[in-house]
């Protein structure tokens, strides 16, 4: 068993560069392998036991899963979170959201104390990073997934991040909660439809409720936590969406029908129209 014959076997999914960054990551995480080690003979020296693990995760990789899942780590801003296949897989789009946040924030919170919500929190990785990111908010975090709360909450303890976190469903609400200074989400917002384009890794491992709205709502989620923002959200107040850049416009175009102003369409680190921010 060498190096290049434990890349090979993911070539179905990955090109070659990307199965080598994958089986270095696996050797790293599990046994804090370095490419030196590796050079050495590292392989050679593994256990019968440490071999048998580390063919069991080869296999899940082979299957499809994401490097993520199989090693129990994504990274985010920096932090290493726990992940499984109970939540989306943190990106790196959001991570620019939060830095976004953070950095028109940051004077706000100096100058007192903000409320933020997140709305659909899946691993935390957002309202996590915005507690950490501005410490004199306070932070409430939402998903309808008890296994996604469940992990959030790990990692907010992982990391020390006051965060509350409730079990709330976005398309029930109905009343008008206490007021924020901000609500982020990054919803549901892939139509059935283009599932025939998404990559099989994704659309076989990652959970369907994170990422799926039917073809005839594309913006379910949205206007549901526009609505709910335009109740909640204090006079000034910030609503920011990541969305589909297949309907950043007619999004863009409901938010104004509501009443929002200063909607704004961001562009993402590979030029698409990813973050919608919108002032109340």
């Amino acid at each position: 068993m060498t190096f290049t014959d434990l890349a090979k076997r993911l070539t179905a999914y990955y090109d070659i560069q990307e199965a080598r960054s994958m089986v270095r990551l696996l050797l790293s995480d599990f046994y804090d392998m370095s490419l030196t080690d590796i050079c050495a003979g590292g392989l050679d020296r593994l256990t019968t036991e440490q071999a048998q693990r580390l063919g069991d995760a080869m296999q899940r990789l082979e299957d499809g899963e994401p490097v993520q899942y199989v090693t129990g780590k994504a990274q985010f801003c920096g932090r290493e979170f726990h992940v499984s296949s109970g939540v989306l897989i943190p990106r790196p789009e959001t991570e620019q959201l939060c830095q976004m946040i953070i950095d028109e924030h940051q004077t706000s919170v100096e100058d007192g104390h903000i409320r933020i919500l997140d709305m659909g929190t899946g691993s935390g990785c957002i309202a996590i990073t915005l507690a950490l990111g501005l410490p004199a908010s306070s932070v409430t975090a939402w998903d309808i997934s008890t296994d996604a709360l469940d992990i959030a909450r790990h990692n907010a303890e992982a990391f020390g991040a006051s965060v509350v976190f409730e079990q709330r469903d976005i398309l029930g609400l109905d009343e008008k909660e206490c007021c924020y200074d901000i609500i982020v989400s990054n919803p549901p917002y892939i139509c059935d439809n283009e599932a025939a384009q998404m990559e099989r890794n994704v659309l076989d491992h990652e959970p369907h409720l994170a990422l799926f709205v039917p073809d005839d709502e594309p913006l379910l989620f949205y206007t549901a936590i526009a609505r709910f923002a335009k109740r909640s959200l204090k006079a000034g107040g910030v609503l920011y969406f990541e969305v589909n850049p297949l309907y950043a416009d007619t999004l863009c175009s409901m938010l104004r029908s509501l009443n929002f102003v200063s909607v704004v369409v961001h562009i993402d680190q590979y030029g698409k129209q990813r973050f919608i921010s919108a002032r109340l």
